[in-house]
């Protein structure tokens, strides 16, 4: 419905649409559209925009990863994992709601850069938060890794192996489980993905317990990406928009 709706919308504002094809990773989801838009008009976003799309979708990864992480040790029993897990993506919402005015749909990442700069003092908020949470992943995994009703739950259970994964057409933290060691950010890098520092985790059975684990490593490369790019923007000030989106075709 998506297309048909594009029918009648312009390139521009079908950008709120794409919001709503996964509500765990809305702001993946702006950012890829408007790549694709980009590439189409043949336009390029201001450096200090890109620095910011990595941060939110860096962040949005955590948040998503979290709900994977809670949820999945309610599933497995412990009911104490998804208040551990909730209590920093609400951190992380709080900041997304002061960057544009949302926390779960939000079209802040648009063709040509984003919508609005990051208001005074929020690199310095998002800082202090990536500061606390690294040691709350440990904390997770006292929760759950090291459970032996955990364990005999996911190890060994729902392998995967590299070959089916691939014939299976699976991507993200399921390949990566399976050994696979793709992930696009590193493959093929949009924005500023090339200058960063950071990990691709790996499975090495293929099982439910190796997702897990991916997802929860996963959760300490996004922290190391966002800590550099926070870095880099305190150094950079300068426009997050282009200056003329009448290059943008208007159907």
């Amino acid at each position: 419905n998506h297309e048909k709706i594009g029918e009648n919308t312009t390139y521009l504002g079908s950008m709120p649409y794409t919001d709503r094809l996964d509500y765990f990773c809305s702001l993946t989801n702006n950012w890829a559209y408007a790549l694709t838009v980009e590439k189409l008009a043949g336009l390029q976003a201001p450096e200090r925009a890109e620095y910011i799309r990595v941060i939110a979708v860096e962040l949005n990864r955590i948040a998503s990863h979290l709900v994977a992480f809670g949820t999945f040790g309610l599933d497995m029993g412990s009911f104490t994992a998804v208040l551990y897990a909730f209590r920093e993506r609400e951190r992380i919402l709080d900041m997304f709601e002061e960057a544009c005015g949302a926390r779960l749909t939000y079209s802040y990442i648009t063709p040509g850069g984003l919508t609005a700069d990051l208001p005074r003092g929020w690199t310095d908020t998002c800082l202090a938060f990536l500061v606390q949470f690294e040691p709350v992943i440990q904390e997770y995994h006292t929760l759950l890794t090291s459970n032996t009703i955990f364990i005999k739950r996911t190890a060994g259970i729902g392998v995967l192996s590299p070959e089916m994964a691939i014939d299976y057409g699976c991507t993200g933290p399921v390949l990566r489980g399976s050994g696979i060691r793709w992930d696009l950010r590193k493959s093929q890098p949009d924005c500023a993905y090339n200058e960063f520092d950071f990990d691709i985790p790996v499975g090495v059975n293929g099982d439910t317990y190796d997702r897990y684990l991916v997802r929860v490593e996963e959760l300490r490369q996004a922290n190391r990406i966002i800590k550099q790019c926070v870095d880099w923007l305190k150094q950079n000030p300068g426009p997050v928009m282009i200056d003329d989106l009448k290059v943008v075709p208007p159907r």
